[in-house]
């Protein structure tokens, strides 16, 4: 299977001149979202991993499955706001404005690896910003998991001290 078929093309989204990659036909196909799950689960041992973090909101389905695969839990960054409790917060930039998300301090133990997990890697500002807030509650990166990577923006720049691994490239 051809994971570029599952993945759709929208123009202009959010914004004009902005070609955005959707991976919501690729979700609704079962047999597609099985193979991205074990496409990972081939390249990411268990034992590098201690918990799954998804990036709202399309990095969740995905951490989430890699979670139930390896056994492992599933904690949430979000969009400022959206959390309940003590947070940490970091607003940085992305390829069409500025953003600012958070996540739980007690989300992780201190020393936990967790891997990241989002659709798309694109400047590497959202990654970059996540790590950091792993790493501010006490939190190792293990690393990245992206479904899709746009190469022509560089995004592995920016979380170059990072492993990341991602299974279709524009």
């Amino acid at each position: 299977m051809n994971l570029k078929e599952k993945i759709a093309e929208i123009p202009d989204f959010p914004k004009k001149g902005i070609l955005f990659r959707d991976i919501g036909p690729l979700l609704k196909d079962p047999a597609a979202l099985s193979l991205v799950v074990d496409e990972f689960a081939r390249i990411i041992h268990p034992n590098d991993v201690d918990i799954f973090a998804g990036i709202e909101s399309r990095g969740f389905p995905l951490s989430c499955a890699l979670a139930l695969r390896y056994n492992k839990g599933m904690i949430m960054i979000r969009k400022q706001g959206k959390l309940p409790g003590a947070t940490s917060k970091i607003t940085y930039s992305i390829e069409y404005g500025t953003a600012t998300m958070e996540i739980q301090n007690d989300a992780v133990k201190k020393g936990q690896r967790v891997l990241v997990c989002d659709d798309l890697l694109a400047t590497g500002g959202t990654a970059k910003a996540a790590a950091k807030l792993i790493e501010k509650i006490g939190g190792k990166v293990a690393g990245f998991a992206f479904i899709i990577e746009l190469t022509d923006l560089k995004g592995s720049k920016a979380i170059k001290n990072y492993r990341y691994e991602s299974l279709v490239k524009y």
